[in-house]
């Protein structure tokens, strides 16, 4: 059985292969070829420490994710979001790997985000505005360049001097909130709000917004305005109890993101839409799975001697 750290996974993860591999993850969990209960979350300190146990069954590989969401730990060296996810092969029940679950539940969020965005941005989104300067604010920059080819990139954070660090370091505008919304095409809101922040009228017609922040039921991004627009959720029971954007507001959910990809449900790039995201344990053992079969390929890839002899 393998034991895989950030660093090991860091080295053959890529977004090229995650985008796709996320896209056909949540197809099959829309299409019923998942067996998977929502994450269930014990509150060990109302706001400050939360642990969710995440387990699924899928085609590829089953097992589950133990993930702590430290809010308190925002601002100090230690991340908000750790994890751990043990991966069993679904034939025959037989351990393959533990995995360090942080760099896989950071860049399977962003992820997911892209491949969403690539069914419902508009056409030829030039500016990108990221609400949160943090770990996913930094992923999805990085993600949503796979799928849009931005000119201008926005950044607005509660901190000031966090959203000046980030702009500096990705060549961004850091901005007051209104403004880095206003004529943006593709909006991302990764904080830890309790209240809404996001105002529904300050959005463009046609925008797209991924919104990844605050996992808690009665923690909100965006306001009742926002949440009337298309609404497109990663999985319907999990919004249900776990998004405050989506019970508080009570929204209406047009779709799952599994039946955008599926073709079951489509969209004019003209509406615009909000992807509300709370993630679900399939995504980890998706990229689980990714990360263990790149990691057995390249373990057992001919070394250049070994390929000049042959």
């Amino acid at each position: 059985m393998l034991t895989l750290s950030e660093s090991d996974i860091a080295k053959v993860l890529s977004y090229e292969l995650l985008i796709p591999a996320m896209e056909k993850a949540l197809l099959a969990f829309s299409t019923g070829r998942v067996i998977q209960p929502v994450r269930n979350v014990l509150t060990i300190e109302e706001g400050k420490r939360f642990l969710g146990v995440m387990p699924a069954a899928a085609e590829e590989g089953m097992g589950a994710k133990l993930v702590c969401f430290f809010p308190k730990n925002a601002g100090t060296t230690v991340p908000t979001h750790q994890a751990m996810i043990m991966l069993f092969e679904p034939a025959s029940g037989t351990p393959l790997a533990v995995l360090d679950g942080r760099l896989i539940t950071e860049m399977r969020t962003a992820a997911v985000s892209a491949a969403v965005t690539k069914y419902l941005a508009p056409e030829n989104s030039k500016v990108l505005a990221l609400l949160g300067s943090g770990v996913q604010s930094h992923a999805h920059l990085e993600a949503l360049r796979h799928v849009c080819k931005f000119e201008e990139v926005r950044v607005w954070s509660r901190t000031t001097d966090h959203a000046r660090r980030f702009a500096e370091m990705h060549q961004a505008k850091a901005m007051d909130l209104e403004s880095a919304v206003r004529g943006a095409d593709v909006l991302v809101t990764a904080t830890n709000a309790i209240e809404p922040f996001l105002k529904g009228e300050w959005l463009k017609q046609g925008a797209h917004v991924n919104a990844v922040g605050s996992p808690r039921p009665t923690w909100r991004e965006l306001d009742d305005a926002a949440m009337r627009n298309t609404l497109v959720v990663d999985s319907r029971e999990a919004v249900f109890k776990e998004s405050g954007d989506v019970i508080l507001s009570g929204a209406t959910i047009f779709a799952e993101a599994g039946e955008l990809f599926s073709g079951s449900k489509g969209l004019e790039r003209s509406s615009t839409t909000i992807f509300k995201s709370v993630g679900i344990a399939v995504e980890d053992i998706a990229t689980a799975r990714l990360v263990y079969d790149l990691v057995e390929c390249s373990s057992t890839r001919p070394t250049a001697a070994h390929a000049e002899i042959a």
